[in-house]
């Protein structure tokens, strides 16, 4: 008698939790419909990476259904209470289908919002090095006046004897090497400019010709079109290929639970007859 109650007991249980489960994967699936836009691929994106993050839910929520049924069974293999396993197996075979049209659909996706988001950096690269190039005519076509050149000989003149006088001076190089406040790359070039003086002179030429820091700008913008461009392939290669490869898992899941537990009701409902006859 107590071994019956507590497999009632268990059995009400698992049914209750597995039913919760599922009913909450469905609720989930209907908030995340709103705002329905069918056409926006972002928004096909977000739907089937949330749906396929959790897919595992209603999964372990039928198989602590099919365990409460389990638990839950008499002698002649039938259950007490509202038989809701076969809308179950038919809800996981509509699941199975589902997580299966999701695999290629968010394959094609991703690619094609990667395809987007590397040409809208093409673009932006583009508009950067044509901003630039209009930046170097001007300040080219602003050195071509001998007072604007007479001017920056004066400023490179006092930085080179600003430079000069540090590096003679060993107290304030080295305080200015321990300088916490300087920025590296500037240290860097305070002892390259201590070992080899004649790197100061060629560091000032490069930062007042205008076609050197073009270059270096340049060189710049296309480094960071190709870092872009690498990560959004890379972003969508990982997101194609976790959330491909989990929708084709669960949706072989699905559909051998659904399929195989359609066909053994079937077959346990072609036997029911015979032992009702007794």
């Amino acid at each position: 008698m107590n071994n019956r109650l507590a497999a009632i007991i268990a059995a009400r249980t698992l049914k209750v939790a597995g039913v919760i489960l599922i009913l909450s994967f469905l609720l989930d699936v209907l908030i995340l419909l709103f705002p329905f836009q069918p056409t926006d691929r972002t928004w096909q994106i977000d739907l089937a990476t949330a749906l396929v993050d959790r897919g595992i839910v209603p999964m372990v929520g039928l198989g602590l259904l099919f365990a409460g049924y389990w638990a839950d069974s008499t002698d002649d293999g039938r259950s007490s209470g509202i038989d809701l396993r076969f809308p179950a197996l038919i809800l996981s075979s509509i699941l199975g289908l589902i997580f299966l049209l999701i695999f290629p659909l968010h394959l094609n996706n991703v690619r094609q919002v990667s395809d987007q988001r590397v040409e809208q950096i093409n673009k932006e690269a583009e508009q950067a090095e044509t901003q630039l190039k209009n930046q170097l005519s001007q300040v080219q076509a602003q050195l071509s006046n001998e007072q604007v050149k007479a001017e920056l000989e004066k400023q490179k003149s006092q930085v080179r004897t600003q430079f000069t006088e540090l590096l003679k001076d060993e107290q304030k190089y080295q305080q200015a090497l321990n300088n916490p406040n300087l920025p590296a790359e500037q240290k860097e070039l305070l002892k390259k400019f201590k070992a080899n003086p004649q790197e100061l002179d060629k560091f000032l030429a490069q930062q007042s010709d205008p076609q050197q820091a073009a270059n270096q700008q340049l060189n710049r913008i296309r480094q960071g079109k190709e870092e872009a461009e690498q990560q959004a392939r890379q972003r969508a290669w990982k997101s194609g290929l976790r959330i491909g490869m989990n929708s084709l898992l669960l949706s072989i899941g699905y559909i051998i639970l659904g399929w195989t537990g359609l066909r053994s009701m079937n077959a346990g409902k072609g036997g029911v007859p015979k032992t009702s006859m007794r």
